[in-house]
């Protein structure tokens, strides 16, 4: 399994996503955490993201989950022809509702038990890969928040459980969800639950068995 986790964007070590990547570039973008912004602004992130991607020496293209919805079969071939799939941070249970419904979710634990892929992302992106979303729900995170393509139905709290912990991303950092990010970290001691904050700038890194902070 090979996983880029960034706290805030790309990080401050694309050198050592591009390791992972072996030299290869295909890249699926996911934007789908974004799907609460008015069209003008998702537009707006989704050309910054493909940009800073794209001066990374890597090839994205979109891959908008909400095409996919009730069609998985068509999202594992979409998959299947790319090396990484990186997710943009935003809304962690927008993002999570769209990998439920789109069959994403159990696509990419296959696909990262494979080796098949690297994944990598930043905020949300990391965070729905641990076991549960409690304890990141606020202003931005709001675990009711449906987008208009999406069905309704109440929050999926559960994580895809790729990792063992949870990760908090923007910790002291500065950023307009750091004061957030310290009310989830009370709540994960206070509820027992492991995890890991990052500070903008810095990403996990796993690589098969081995596992380091960078940044």
């Amino acid at each position: 399994m090979r996983l880029y986790l960034s706290s805030f964007r790309i990080g401050n070590r694309p050198d050592e996503l591009l390791r992972l990547l072996r030299e290869r570039k295909s890249t699926a973008l996911i934007l789908n955490a974004d799907d609460y912004k008015n069209e003008e602004d998702r537009e707006a992130s989704l050309s910054r993201e493909l940009d800073e991607l794209r001066s990374n020496g890597l090839d994205p293209t979109e891959v908008d989950l909400r095409k996919y919805f009730g069609a998985p079969d068509e999202l594992r071939f979409a998959l299947s022809k790319v090396d990484l799939v990186y997710v943009r941070g935003g809304n962690a249970f927008v993002l999570r509702r769209a990998f439920q419904q789109s069959g994403a979710d159990g696509l990419i634990k296959e696909l990262l038990a494979n080796d098949a892929v690297v994944y990598a992302g930043y905020s949300a992106g990391p965070c729905v890969l641990g076991p549960t979303l409690r304890g990141i729900d606020g202003h931005v995170d709001d675990p009711n928040c449906i987008p208009k393509e999406y069905e309704p139905g109440p929050p999926v709290w559960e994580g895809l459980g790729v990792l063992p912990y949870v990760i908090a991303p923007h910790y002291k950092s500065n950023h307009p969800e750091t004061t957030e990010i310290d009310q989830s970290i009370e709540y994960f001691i206070a509820h027992h639950i492991p995890f890991i904050a990052l500070r903008d700038g810095e990403a996990i890194v796993v690589d098969g068995e081995s596992q380091t902070v960078v940044g």
